[in-house]
């Protein structure tokens, strides 16, 4: 190994060295991604109110299901009964609310058979709203922050102020038969409603437009976990369906280096370790070169073989058998390439040829002749081949 191969080596090392060094001392990024996820950590990440939902509710379970819910309650279903085999409240808390309209009419059935179902999320499916006759409406005007507050006069001292992550989203239409409000949200000193009940068949729908309560940033304040709970006052102690699919699934990178990506010192490492490469590569492609490889081209060996072969049957003294050969190919050259028939070489054969071959006739009618004459001959010498020779020569070259 050279010394300047070396000195690339140790530079990269060093280039590397300092780039770990650089990426370790410098503080981790907060994340302030919206992923509502049950397992982040991050501000809002959902991992808190996640691990606090067998407090809130000490007598139900919490399933945390992976599938649509279309795919969950319909394996849940007994046909025969034509009810449900599980019971309680179907949770979702996330930014929107992405389910396709199979999926939103199963939970419309799943509530109406006397089931719960909570949803926190800001933008909510057109089959929901327009089955449970409820609209949104976006107001841009806001300044940022907002104050949260629920109806009931028993959570009058749980009212929160959120600074950050608000969505501007409040109920515009309601049906007053079937819905109750539980809560609302102050924007520039103008109350809006932005909690719902909404009876559904033999269940309810609890609809809440401000899913940022629940993550890590709004629990950690001060008082906010009161309003959380107020919020979840409504709710039965029954079993909890916590649907996380849809995040995970939206979260979940489909590029093959994710994991590297998603680590800041194997991402700088990747990237130091491309770039070297790269170097690597432009540096030896300037100071060396493959060898090219000499190819002989193929000889054609035609010739000699025709040389080799004329020579055996000349040392032989075969002239026979050399005439009745040139004949031959003589022949086949004629009906391959003039299409003729060369069975019977008469005066109309004679003609044909001289047209299409545009030879002199005189010429044409020589040959012939002596190829009839030579395969009528029975003892053929030398002289005999030479002059076959020079006739067949004499009609290819003129």
């Amino acid at each position: 190994m050279n010394r300047t191969l070396w000195t690339y080596i140790v530079f990269l090392i060093l280039l590397f060295a300092g780039a770990t060094l650089i990426e370790f001392s410098k503080p981790k990024p907060i994340d302030w991604t919206k992923t509502y996820n049950e397992t982040h950590r991050s501000p809002f990440g959902t991992f808190i109110f996640f691990n606090e939902l067998e407090a809130l509710f000490p007598n139900s379970t919490v399933e945390n299901i992976g599938q649509t819910p279309y795919e969950y309650f319909t394996q849940n279903y007994d046909w025969e009964r034509e009810d449900y085999d599980v019971y309680g409240t179907y949770m979702y808390i996330d930014e929107s609310m992405t389910i396709d309209d199979v999926s939103a009419q199963e939970l419309l059935d799943y509530a109406a058979y006397g089931n719960d179902i909570f949803i926190s999320s800001s933008y909510l499916p057109e089959p929901i709203k327009d089955s449970l006759g409820i609209e949104t409406r976006n107001d841009y005007s806001f300044t940022g922050n907002a104050d949260l507050l629920l109806a009931n006069s028993r959570f009058a001292s749980d009212s929160i102020n959120i600074d950050r992550g608000l969505t501007n989203i409040y109920f515009s239409e309601l049906d007053s038969v079937y819905t109750t409000v539980l809560g609302y949200q102050r924007f520039n000193k103008e109350k809006q409603i932005n909690y719902v009940a909404v009876d559904y068949g033999s269940g309810r729908f609890f609809i809440h437009l401000q899913p940022v309560v629940f993550t890590n940033y709004s629990l950690l304040k001060a008082n906010h976990k009161h309003y959380t709970e107020g919020v979840m006052a409504y709710l039965e102690d029954d079993p909890i369906f916590f649907d996380s699919r849809n995040k995970k699934r939206n979260l979940m990178s489909q590029n093959f280096l994710r994991f590297i990506l998603s680590r800041p010192a194997l991402k700088w490492a990747w990237l130091v370790g491309l770039f070297s490469l790269i170097v690597f590569i432009i540096f030896n492609a300037k100071r060396k070169q493959r060898i090219v490889k000499i190819i002989k081209p193929n000889e054609n060996t035609t010739v000699a073989f025709t040389k080799t072969i004329g020579n055996l049957y000349y040392e032989t003294k075969d002239h026979d058998n050399v005439i009745d050969k040139k004949i031959t190919y003589f022949l086949e050259y004629i009906r391959r390439v003039y299409y003729l028939d060369t069975q019977v070489l008469d005066e109309k054969f004679i003609k044909h040829l001289t047209l299409k071959s545009g030879r002199k006739e005189s010429i044409i009618k020589k040959l012939i002749n002596l190829i009839a004459h030579l395969k009528a001959k029975p003892n053929r010498d030398e002289s005999d081949l030479l002059g076959l020779n020079r006739a067949m020569e004499h009609f290819h070259n003129t």
